[in-house]
């Protein structure tokens, strides 16, 4: 394995055996586990506790690895590419065993779940790989590059009968409940439609962009084999990585997979939306291997059960909705969001499922909230610790259950930006109707060692 500057990196023979030690010796001290009452209040028991491995540490990954529901548990392996990048977080688990391949972590790492933070091209290759061992997965948002990916993924939970839990930490949100209970009780009668928007890319990243033609030297501290991993050969530039990959056809999904997986939620679980039946793209210019600076898509749904069919748009790159009648003069709308419009009134929700407000504010101080029928959630990641524990994949509300469907529905948005045509979607055929071309995108192809 390659040195990575001042780390000092375990052979997995080394991590094995620690593993090994460290297990026979609480197998033997069994009798010693002291119940949680004797404890003290707040305190787990180490018996009680799951073996998480990280994998794609050094960014969002970090992040959910140092979340206190997570943080908590036994953090025994971290697995990263770039240990420069991924430095902080190494430095919060030193005493995790590294790896910078993931299959070599997978094989060699006993542990009980994954937590898998790497840019979107590679989150079905670890993902099936880990289910396939026998692994607990969360792996952020989105959860797959491709809707074949989104559907192989939610198959294999399935199958295996574990806990997955996709990365849309407002899922677990007060403002996801408000917004269905809220709808449901006719806050504001039938939904016609929805708008959601979002400020990125611009902010955060590029796109609209044409590859480098220089050629710098690969950094020292990154393996860039193993960061293309899934993704066509191509020679290292810093344009990619870190943090700006999402633009990137070959790498990422865009602000579908960076925002409109956050802000689009309320939309898909209060209204059950489903499969589109169609999507219409309008753009900014498109290049041949990034998304555009801006795009405006429409997505069409059918009837379903007592919803008439509706329409949803959704806006990224600066482009927002226009401005709704019933909003307050001085007020604007935010940076990210989603509204509602009914045919009894206007709902405004903030962006990452945030609390739901009627329209205009005179019409909200009078609203007498219904009550509430939804269960609240412990936490997006706590629920996800507690469901691994108690081996119910049903307690992980965004589990792959859930979030591969609606990870599928998006991105066929993205077929009509790439495609630059309106796009018939047969979900159950996975397969755009109009456009046999579609299927290079809806289904990948994968460099050797990194397939799903």
């Amino acid at each position: 394995m390659k040195k990575q500057n001042d780390f000092s990196f375990q052979t997995s023979t080394t991590i094995s055996r620690r593993n090994f030690l460290r297990r026979a010796a609480v197998a033997t001290l069994a009798f010693q586990v002291v119940p949680r009452h004797v404890l003290g209040r707040g305190v787990t028991p180490p018996s009680e506790k799951l073996d998480i491995a990280g994998i794609g540490i050094g960014g969002q990954g970090g992040g959910v690895l140092r979340d206190p529901a997570i943080s908590s548990q036994n953090i025994v392996g971290i697995c990263d590419v770039d240990w420069k990048y991924a430095a902080h977080t190494a430095k919060t688990f030193p005493n995790a065993g590294r790896f910078t391949d993931y299959r070599v972590m997978l094989k060699s790492l006993k542990c009980d779940a994954v937590v898998i933070g790497t840019p979107d091209h590679m989150h079905a290759p670890i993902t099936m790989a880990a289910l396939r061992a026998g692994k607990h997965v969360y792996v952020e948002k989105p959860m797959a590059h491709s809707i074949e990916e989104a559907r192989a993924m939610t198959r294999m939970a399935r199958k295996t009968g574990l806990v997955t839990q996709m990365g849309n930490n407002g899922h677990a949100s007060e403002g996801l409940r408000l917004t269905y209970e809220w709808i449901h009780a006719g806050a504001i009668g039938t939904v016609k439609e929805v708008h959601v928007w979002s400020d990125r890319p611009g902010k955060f990243w590029t796109q609209d962009l044409d590859r480098p033609t220089d050629r710098p030297p690969v950094p020292d501290t990154l393996d860039w084999n193993l960061w293309l991993g899934a993704a066509p050969e191509r020679p290292y530039h810093p344009c990619y990585l870190p943090r700006t990959w999402r633009g990137w056809f070959d790498f990422g999904t865009g602000a579908m997979g960076d925002m409109a997986i956050h802000n689009m939620d309320p939309a898909f679980f209060c209204l059950d939306l489903g499969s589109p039946v169609a999507t219409e793209s309008q753009t900014g210019p498109l290049k041949k291997e990034s998304y555009p600076a801006w795009q405006i898509i429409t997505y069409e749904f059918a009837a379903k059960s007592k919803r008439p069919a509706l329409k949803l748009y959704w806006y990224d790159g600066g482009k927002k909705p226009a401005r709704p009648a019933d909003l307050e003069a001085g007020r604007e709308l935010d940076d990210n969001g989603i509204l509602f419009i009914g045919d009894k009134g206007t709902m405004l929700g903030g962006g990452w499922c945030g609390a739901p407000r009627l329209l205009p504010e005179s019409k909200m101080q009078d609203f007498k909230r219904p009550p509430k029928t939804l269960a609240r959630s412990v936490g997006h990641r706590a629920e996800w610790v507690a469901a691994c524990k108690a081996h119910k994949p049903q307690m992980a509300k965004a589990g792959f259950a859930y979030s591969g469907p609606y990870t599928e529905a998006l991105l066929v948005g993205n077929l009509a930006t790439r495609l630059q045509k309106r796009i018939e979607w047969d979900a159950v055929k996975m397969c755009a109707k109009n456009a046999p071309e579609a299927d290079a995108l809806i289904r990948k192809k994968y460099r050797d060692g990194f397939g799903i």
